[in-house]
């Protein structure tokens, strides 16, 4: 009999992909930049010390904005906020095909940003208004199958649209992946009656995006050195901002967070399992696009086909969590997927190297896949059961913050965690050959120059190894990254063994 609730009705089939392809926008749309950015860093001549921000721009306004999305989506209506943000990606990407320069790139990142705000705060929500409560773990796992599925083919198709074409047709793909949307969520998906107006709180968003910019501006100072002010200074404003945050959220009437719903540590262990699994989606998507391109010579469509082996295998994968959800807890399922994206990073960090087999690199971009959508189905689930009526779109845009903070920090910290690793990695071996600090920064920075806007393309130049006095710099190179592979590893068993402890065991409590 519960499994006869638990399926869903073939009517919401079409509600349920509509809303999943419009999430999927969100996500495949920073995405496909990341694993294509060393094509159009060379084009536009980016800095090499603002590549990792430009690939977090969008994903960072996202996080900062999807909190007063949800709030809006709540008011104005899910629906018709949703389609709003359709339409918004879709120009900002064809005005990003016309980019000249890096400034007006960033500016279109930013713009991006505020659309994909909105498909991640009223796609869940909908989600959550459209289908039974009995229904919606199942319902979930088919939005995240489906999510999956494009996941795995659009990264393939950015790949080879910039191998034929260029760079500036990759954004093509995500206003025809839109268009799909808004005719699907224009036909099919009802529009929920619109709750209590309520006042925005300015105050709280802006605060929001100043805690973001100032840590990530911090951490990717960080690079040169924790110590010095353009680094330390901006990690302190946002920790102060963060308590400014915090007091203001408690004394205003109408809070853009609720601090409420941080007092159920299911809800609490949820939002750090979607920060976790974005940021490592995020770090690995940037990792990949930069390992495949400069050290394994990969083209950007084979750096995209990485993700379409077991595509399918995953999203059934993900339909059976959900299923498993719906009839036990989503505590189990949790656990499982934070100990696959663990195993994915260990996979990596015990087989880089400047040779890799390509048949190493694919499973650990599958199980990198599939450990983050099935704790994806979970968390959605958790948090998703903790929206009051007439809040749905507030408390999804709570998670999608928070994973959006997470997709926005990816990037920045491991390349963070990279520079650190790599620099111990040539300093020790520039010591064993008697050369001096000076002399070894001098050949990492003409290889390194070489690697980031090279305009021959990816991959190492003979002669500028031969510079390097005898550095191993492509070992020195895989070794930083491997030993990061192993530090960002650590996170996801943390989690597991907090899920663990701490989520509830029986379906339906809130612990």
């Amino acid at each position: 009999m519960r499994a006869t609730r638990s399926r869903i009705d073939a009517a919401k089939l079409p509600i349920v992909l509509g809303l999943s392809i419009a999430f999927t926008v969100a996500v495949v749309d920073p995405l496909m930049f990341s694993l294509n950015l060393p094509q159009v860093s060379r084009s536009l001549h980016v800095p090499p010390q603002l590549i990792g921000f430009l690939s977090g721009a969008a994903t960072l306004v996202t996080a900062a904005a999807v909190l007063a999305m949800g709030g809006l989506a709540d008011t104005l209506g899910l629906k018709r906020l949703l389609m709003l943000g359709l339409v918004a990606v879709m120009v900002v990407n064809l005005l990003s095909m016309l980019s000249p320069g890096f400034g007006y790139l960033l500016a279109m990142r930013f713009l991006d940003g505020l659309g994909l705000a909105t498909l991640l705060a009223a796609s869940f929500a909908l989600l959550k208004v459209s289908v039974p409560a009995e229904m919606r773990p199942t319902a979930i796992g088919v939005f995240v199958a489906a999510e999956m599925i494009l996941c795995g083919v659009t990264p393939a198709l950015g790949g080879w649209v910039v191998a034929a074409v260029g760079w500036r047709w990759l954004f093509l793909v995500t206003p025809l992946l839109s268009l799909l949307s808004l005719w699907l969520t224009a036909r099919y998906v009802p529009e929920p009656p619109a709750g209590q107006r309520h006042p925005l709180d300015v105050a709280g968003v802006c605060l929001v995006g100043l805690i973001l910019l100032a840590f990530v501006i911090g951490i990717a100072a960080a690079q040169n050195g924790v110590s010095r002010p353009e680094a330390w200074l901006p990690l302190a404003i946002s920790l102060a901002v963060a308590g400014v945050f915090v007091l203001h959220e408690r004394r205003t009437q109408e809070p853009v967070l609720d601090v409420e719903l941080f007092r159920s540590r299911a809800f609490c262990v949820a939002l750090a399992a979607n920060l976790t699994l974005n940021f490592i989606a995020g770090g690995f998507g940037f990792t990949l696009g930069q390992f495949g391109g400069v050290v394994l010579s990969l083209p950007p469509q084979t750096i995209g086909l990485l993700y379409l082996p077991g595509t399918l295998l995953i999203a059934g994968a993900v339909i059976l969590a959900g299923v498993l959800i719906g009839r036990y807890s989503p505590r189990p399922v949790m656990v499982t997927g934070l100990l696959v994206m663990a195993a994915s990073g260990l996979l990596m960090a015990a087989t880089a190297g400047p040779t890799m087999a390509l048949w190493l690199l694919v499973p650990a971009t599958w199980l990198s896949g599939l450990g983050s959508l099935v704790t994806s189905t979970a968390v959605s689930e958790t948090v998703l059961s903790h929206a009051p009526a007439g809040k749905s779109g507030t408390v999804a845009s709570v998670q999608q913050a928070f994973g959006m903070t997470g997709y926005a920090l990816g990037p920045t910290v491991y390349l963070l965690l990279f520079n650190l690793f790599f620099q111990r990695e040539w300093m020790r071996d520039a010591k064993a050959r008697g050369l001096s600090v000076t002399e070894a920064e001098e050949a990492v920075d003409a290889v390194r120059s070489g690697m980031v806007i090279g305009p021959s393309g990816a991959g190492y130049d003979p002669n500028l190894l031969r510079q390097a006095s005898g550095l191993k710099l492509g070992l020195d190179f895989t070794d930083g990254l491997r030993l990061t592979m192993l530090t960002v590893s650590l996170l996801p068993l943390l989690l597991a063994v907090a899920a663990h402890l701490l989520m509830p065991r029986r379906k339906g409590s809130r612990a």
